[in-house]
């Protein structure tokens, strides 16, 4: 008789794969696009981007610089090229000209905490947990506990109903929906709204895309990327995890490099060590900047 597999009790990723995609599932959550329109990022987003570099080098004012971009006497290509040098140069003051604003929703108080972390270039406004009497607050469950043990998963669906249960019947009984709220759980979920300029989208994107972000705040960004596409592939470019423009990872954790994405910091400092020893003991220097 061949022996059964033995059934792990929650989904843990091995440290040697990299960290799954939050994609892969549905959690109900979503982050749509409010402003601005795929119209007004084409009119409006490159040449006002490209008239605060050219304001920077040009005898030109201005305003005679985003006539000539917007109108087309400045090709969008050229437009492109400076735009993309200027960014990866890290002039960053040059791309809070412009903003995004997203309408978000069916997200956990969990991941909204962490994203008013995010402070400088940005404005939050959330769902109130004091003025809005939920009739029906909804949670969310993680894929760790969905792919649980039965027992685990029925209990902590029992938790979240009981802990929200309670919620309706403390406002029944006339408590303020400011003081019942406190039975809530980090995973019911919320609704806001967020502006920012590109600059801090990019700054976000780059610690929120990495596979070693928390999965929910990952998912969150994957699908901000998304919507940014759709209005402009060419900005939507810039939003990465942060070891794509930088050509190595400098995460603690990945120092196994378990996520292969980029080498780890450790590694590349390693072999140019070793480069520059082998290069020595043939009498040779190797060129730095």
């Amino acid at each position: 008789m061949s022996e059964q597999p033995v059934a792990t009790p929650l989904d843990v990723v091995p440290r040697s794969a990299t960290p799954r995609s939050p994609a892969t599932r549905d959690l109900g959550m979503s982050a749509k696009l409010l402003f601005p329109t795929r119209e007004i990022a084409e009119q409006y987003y490159l040449p006002l981007i490209y008239t605060a570099c050219r304001t920077c080098y040009s005898e030109l004012r201005p305003e005679e610089i985003f006539a000539r971009a917007a109108e087309g006497r400045v090709a969008p290509e050229k437009q492109q090229d400076l735009v993309r040098k200027v960014i990866e140069s890290g002039h960053g003051s040059t791309i809070e000209h412009i903003v995004f604003t997203f309408a978000i929703s069916g997200v956990t108080r969990t991941l909204s905490h962490q994203l008013v972390r995010h402070r400088a270039g940005l404005a939050f406004d959330q769902q109130s947990q004091r003025y809005v009497n939920y009739k029906r607050p909804a949670y969310m469950v993680p894929g760790t506990i969905q792919d649980a043990p039965q027992e685990l998963r029925e209990r902590y669906v029992a938790e979240m109903d009981e802990s929200l249960a309670f919620y309706s019947e403390l406002l029944e009984a006339g408590v303020p929906g400011e003081d019942a709220r406190f039975v809530m759980p980090n995973a019911t979920r919320t609704n806001l709204v967020m502006t920012t300029n590109l600059r801090a989208l990019i700054h976000m994107s780059g610690l929120r895309l990495c596979t070693m972000a928390q999965w929910e705040i990952r998912r969150l960004f994957q699908l901000i990327r998304h919507e940014v596409f759709g209005v402009s592939p060419f900005l939507g470019s810039f939003l990465a995890p942060k070891c794509v423009p930088l050509g190595y990872c400098d995460e603690d954790r990945n120092r196994d490099e378990h996520c292969p994405i980029r080498p780890h910091k450790d590694n590349v400092l390693a072999a140019w060590a070793e480069k520059k020893a082998v290069a020595k003991a043939a009498g040779r220097e190797l060129p730095t900047l």
